[in-house]
C-alpha cells in the first residue's frame, strides 16, 4: 500500500511540475511576440503628433489609401525633419504639386516589410524604393543605428498591421541627375563650380557623370570660390590641369553620406589626403593646402544617381 500512494503522490507530482513548465513556455513564448496592431500606416501617420507635415503631404499626394494594405516600410520624417527641408507646415506642403509630392513620399517607402533586426550591418546597402525613376535608397546599419541616404533612424520599428515604420530626422529628396546634372542645375550655388569643371575638360566631367563607379564631392558655393580668388575670369586663366588637380581634391571615390564619415584622414581622387573631423552636430573639411583653416559642410547628403554632393564654404587647397 506505501508503495502504491508513493506512486500516486510522484505521478500528481510530476502532472503539476509539467503543467507548470507548459505555462511559463507559453507566456514566455506570448512575452516574446511583437504586439499586434490593428492600426494600418496610414492610421500612424494621422494619428501621430509629430506627423502633421507628412500627413498633409500623403494627403496630397493622394496616397492615403495606398499606406492601408500590402506589406510596406516606411521611413517617415517628423514634422522638425521636413521644416528642415524647407516645408514650414501644411500650407507650404499644399503649394507643391501633387505629383512632385508623390514622387518624393514614395522614395520613402519599401514595397515589403523590414524590420531593423532584418538589416544587416554595412554601408550602404541598395534597396529599391516605390519610386520607379532613380528610387534607389541606401541603407547603413552601424554601431550607432540605422541610417537611409544619410538620415537618422530616430525611432525603429512602429509596427503597423500592413507593415512597419522607421521614424527618420530627414527628408529623403529623390536625386534630379548624375553629379554634373546636379551641379549645372544649380547655378545660383555652384555656377563658378560648373565653369571650373567644364573648363578642366572631358575626362573631369565623364569621371563625374559616370554611372558605374559613384564618386562624392565636397561641392564648394560661389561664394568659397570668390573667397579663393577664382571667379569666372580667374577660372578661364588658370589652364584644365591646374583645375583637375584642384577639383580632384574635391571628389573622394564612393558613395559617402554624412552619416558614413568619421574622422581622420581621407585619400581623394588627386590621390592628396584631406582631414575629415566629424562633431556632434558638424562636419569640417581640411585641405593640406589650406593653413589650418577647414572648410564647413553647410549642407549634407545632397543625391545624385552617382553620387552624393556636401556643399562646402571653403575651397580646398591641395600641398604645394
Amino acid at each position: 500500500m506505501k508503495t502504491t500512494k508513493s506512486l500516486y503522490r510522484f505521478r500528481a507530482f510530476a502532472w503539476a511540475l509539467l503543467s507548470a513548465i507548459a505555462f511559463a513556455t507559453v507566456s514566455c513564448s506570448k512575452d516574446d511576440e511583437p504586439a499586434m496592431t490593428s492600426q494600418s500606416i496610414t492610421d500612424i501617420v494621422n494619428t501621430n503628433s509629430d506627423f502633421t507635415i507628412l500627413r498633409a503631404a500623403v494627403q496630397r499626394a493622394g496616397l492615403g489609401t495606398a499606406l492601408q494594405s500590402g506589406s510596406l516600410t516606411v521611413f517617415a520624417p517628423t514634422d522638425a525633419a521636413f521644416q528642415a527641408a524647407g516645408f514650414a507646415d501644411a500650407a507650404a506642403i499644399n503649394a507643391v504639386a501633387d505629383t512632385t509630392l508623390r514622387n518624393i513620399l514614395q522614395y520613402h517607402v519599401v514595397g515589403s516589410k523590414v524590420e531593423s533586426s532584418a538589416i544587416n550591418f554595412g554601408n550602404n546597402a541598395a534597396v529599391n524604393s516605390l519610386l520607379t525613376n532613380n528610387g534607389t535608397l541606401y541603407v547603413t546599419k552601424d554601431n550607432s543605428g540605422v541610417s537611409v541616404n544619410g538620415a537618422r533612424v530616430t525611432q525603429a520599428d512602429v509596427m503597423a498591421s500592413n507593415g512597419v515604420v522607421h521614424v527618420i530626422d530627414k527628408v529623403l529628396m529623390p536625386p534630379t541627375g548624375n553629379l554634373v546634372q546636379v551641379i549645372t542645375s544649380q547655378p545660383q550655388n555652384f555656377s563658378l563650380l560648373a565653369a571650373a569643371a567644364t573648363r578642366a575638360g572631358t575626362a573631369l566631367l565623364t569621371a563625374l557623370s559616370s554611372s558605374t563607379a559613384a564618386v562624392t564631392v565636397f561641392a564648394p558655393t560661389n561664394a568659397a570660390f570668390l573667397a579663393a580668388g577664382l571667379d569666372a575670369a580667374a577660372i578661364q586663366q588658370a589652364t584644365p590641369a591646374q583645375l583637375t588637380t584642384i577639383l580632384t581634391y574635391h571628389a573622394v571615390p564612393g558613395r559617402v553620406f554624412a552619416t558614413n564619415l568619421a574622422s581622420g584622414t581621407v585619400t581623394t581622387l588627386q590621390s592628396g589626403t584631406v582631414t575629415v573631423n566629424v562633431g556632434a552636430n558638424t562636419v569640417s573639411i581640411l585641405g593640406a593646402g589650406n593653413n589650418g583653416t577647414a572648410a564647413n559642410v553647410t549642407r549634407a547628403n545632397v543625391m545624385a544617381t552617382n553620387g552624393v554632393i556636401h556643399v562646402i564654404d571653403r575651397v580646398l587647397l591641395p600641398a604645394q
